[in-house]
């Protein structure tokens, strides 16, 4: 079987699918919101909305890679749109980079790198993708 450099858990890989959904929702809103009034200040309520999501998602991120540009959005001193933006995007970037890093691409499937994943696999004997060999 494949050694794998990164490997995840299916408990962390079902936080980051009940967030990402929203995330991008809010995602979208913002920047719609960027677009009309950049410099407008979010109200304490958004920035307390849009920070509930943030926690989750940096709950699992904070230990990847990209974890240690992740902030929360400054509740005291409130953010205009633009920044709100700005900082939500640090957040999708990350979350790209999770998606990428703990995921496997083969022949139209895309396999999360569990460690529950990789107990099945090797109870059947490899990875999906292990079991053809191409010649060349």
């Amino acid at each position: 079987m494949t050694d794998f450099e990164h490997i995840t858990t299916e408990s962390t890989l079902a936080a980051y699918h009940a967030f990402c959904d929203v995330f991008a929702g809010l995602m979208s809103e913002m920047r719609e919101l960027s677009k009309k009034k950049p410099d407008a200040t979010l109200s304490k309520s958004k920035v307390m909305l849009l920070n509930r999501v943030l926690e989750d998602i940096l709950s699992i991120l904070k230990t990847e890679p990209e974890g240690k540009y992740l902030d929360l959005l400054n509740d005291e001193e409130l953010p205009q749109n633009s920044d709100a933006v700005l900082v939500m995007v640090q957040y999708e970037k990350a979350l790209i980079g999770f998606k990428n890093r703990y995921q496997q691409y083969y022949r139209g499937t895309h396999y999360w790198i569990t460690e529950e994943n990789i107990k099945a696999w090797k109870k059947k004997g490899g990875a999906p993708w292990e079991d053809s060999l191409e010649l060349y």
